[in-house]
């Protein structure tokens, strides 16, 4: 297939490599310096497009891709609370988004395993849960999009917490959501119910953003058979 890369940061290009050894080609690379090449005209030449932006940009950069008729993998996280927009969008042109707070197959399996320790501990209600999320220095968004992910899966499966901060003291009711930044990090994730006389905690930790890439293009490759509004938890399964 033909891809059409929208940014072309450090994870555009492990995108690249990941997609080029899968036998893929890329059609349209689009970075800072050649933005007026994002044109309906040229996403048409693509057979799909994978965009790792910026919440400003993404909405729109979503919206064109819609438009040129071909599916969208989007990894760019923040811009969620548009996410009703870009879904009426996306019907509204019979078009295909698939959108990944994390496209690493691990991480997807620690959410389902995240949502199932959360069901165990709604019983228990000695134990307070909190996150800490860890990444590099320039990610933009705090917290992570897969911090809001599980903190979402915990508040849907632990009933007395209805609610999620960032770095800051909770109330009775929510879960607070630690965001450290720190040199090269590409992520750890930790989730933590402590009480009075013990603590459980379950972590996920990124080795490289080969994990992140790799899921991207089996998304890519996914969306070239399967339409409409799509997550990893339809091409794992789960």
């Amino acid at each position: 297939m033909k891809i059409a890369l929208i940014g072309y940061g450090r994870m555009g290009r492990e995108i690249e490599k990941i997609a080029l050894s899968r036998g893929h080609e890329i059609g349209l690379t689009i970075d800072l310096d050649n933005q007026n090449d994002l044109t309906a005209e040229n996403l048409k030449k693509c057979d799909v497009a994978i965009e790792f932006t910026i919440p400003a940009s993404a909405v729109n950069n979503y919206k064109l891709c819609f438009e040129a008729g071909i599916p969208v993998v989007s990894g760019t996280t923040g811009w969620l609370d548009k996410k009703e927009e870009v879904y009426q969008a996306c019907a509204a042109n019979d078009g295909t988004f698939f959108y990944g707070s994390n496209f690493s197959v691990g991480v997807n399996l620690f959410f389902e395993l995240n949502k199932k320790l959360a069901e165990l501990m709604a019983p228990r209600a000695e134990y307070a849960v909190e996150m800490t999320e860890v990444h590099h220095t320039k990610k933009l968004d705090a917290p992570s999009g897969t911090a809001i992910s599980l903190a979402e899966d915990i508040i849907e499966n632990l009933p007395k917490t209805n609610n999620w901060v960032n770095d800051q003291t909770p109330a009775e009711s929510e879960m607070n959501i630690k965001s450290e930044r720190v040199g090269q990090v590409p992520g750890i994730h930790t989730v933590k119910y402590e009480s009075d006389i013990d603590f459980i905690e379950i972590t996920h930790s990124a080795k490289s953003r080969t994990g992140f890439a790799s899921g991207a293009v089996l998304a890519a490759e996914y969306c070239l058979e399967n339409k409409g509004i799509l997550t990893m938890k339809d091409l794992l399964k789960l």
